[in-house]
């Protein structure tokens, strides 16, 4: 299966979408892979054995969202330097969303800008993190704060990835799948709710289709100025709950999931969502194994973190949050402090 990117008034940046098992990859000049440890023990020389080049190097980074950060970055860029690659060389990410993100950042600066390519290895990164260019790392004010719009060149998704991930890391994909289906596909979300995870049929469907509302929306809008923002429900709230744990205690997908919840409680609190779809979406997270409580020790500093987050400006936080049913979206940027702090108060000692 083949799903295009052809980002609408840019004919340079057309690229597709492979799900499928790897083909063989052709390429002219030096590639490096960039991956981790714990990737290249499982799927290294699944990876190489399709790769053809003059040169084929490895960089390995450690594993974790903490070292998603600009050193790791450098260290990067020094191995490239060391091996003296040009402008016309190709970096391949292979591994999950920290990887992707790190390895296109570093391509999108290296000799101010080289080929990528993105091979995911997780759930997380196949249905969302590897299509649309996003690429960053994070700092100690927030999550991918540093960071640039660079798109891959391809991108290959092998399910087959898939059958050494953790459940924990499966279920932290399926958060990203399930906020697709709540702000723009009904039909989908019900598909969800009767899903087999343990299906392959039914998991290449999900990712066929996550990956192809997920290009609709890159198309039409690549730098996040109008619908792709949509794409950041259940993150405003997550990304404070990933900083104030110092990304160690949540995966990404664990906290959009707790995200979701509380966009969903602030929805509820602006007539925008039933309580019925509300618990309706939390007995889909918690179907997922994904968690849904998020205990606030501090109210006041939890909401000056959204202050932090990119989609703020002017002094307005950008919610994103159903409108009305499962299946519709809206942007909300003039939410009243008191109305924010009230739903933020439930979450207090919970």
């Amino acid at each position: 299966m083949i799903i295009p990117i052809n980002i609408e008034a840019k004919d340079s940046k057309k690229y597709n979408i492979y799900i499928q098992e790897l083909q063989e990859l052709k390429f002219n000049t030096k590639v490096a892979i960039v991956t981790n440890p714990t990737v290249a023990k499982f799927h290294l020389q699944r990876a190489l054995s399709v790769i053809k080049a003059p040169l084929v190097e490895v960089i390995e980074v450690p594993d974790g969202e903490e070292y998603k950060n600009i050193d790791t970055v450098l260290d990067i860029l020094d191995k490239l330097f060391e091996s003296k690659f040009d402008r016309k060389s190709t970096l391949i990410a292979l591994g999950g969303g920290v990887i992707g993100d790190m390895t296109g950042f570093t391509a999108s600066m290296y000799q101010r800008g080289i080929n990528f390519v993105q091979m995911p290895t997780t759930l997380l990164a196949q249905v969302d993190a590897s299509v649309g260019g996003k690429t960053g790392v994070n700092n100690k004010y927030g999550k991918n704060l540093i960071g640039a719009f660079y798109q891959p060149k391809a991108v290959h998704i092998d399910p087959v990835f898939l059958d050494t991930l953790p459940p924990r890391e499966f279920s932290a994909g399926l958060a990203e799948v399930i906020k697709m289906a709540v702000m723009f596909d009904r039909e989908f979300y019900n598909f969800l709710k009767e899903a087999d995870f343990e299906n392959r049929d039914d998991i290449v469907k999900i990712i066929a289709k996550s990956v192809t509302l997920k290009a609709n929306v890159v198309n039409q809008d690549e730098k996040e100025s109008g619908i792709r923002a949509v794409l950041n429900y259940g993150h405003t709230f997550g990304h404070v709950v990933e900083n104030l744990t110092n990304y160690t205690t949540y995966l990404h997908g664990e906290a959009v999931a707790i995200g979701i919840v509380m966009a969903n409680e602030l929805a509820l609190n602006l007539g925008l969502l039933s309580q019925e779809e509300a618990d309706d979406i939390k007995k889909l997270l918690i179907k997922s194994n994904l968690p849904t409580n998020f205990e606030i020790k501090d109210v006041e500093g939890f909401y000056e973190h959204f202050f932090l987050d990119k989609k703020s400006s002017n002094g307005e936080i950008a919610f994103i949050l159903p409108n009305g049913k499962i299946g519709t979206n809206i942007i909300k940027r003039d939410i009243p402090k008191d109305t924010i702090i009230k739903v933020l108060k439930k979450f207090e000692g919970s």
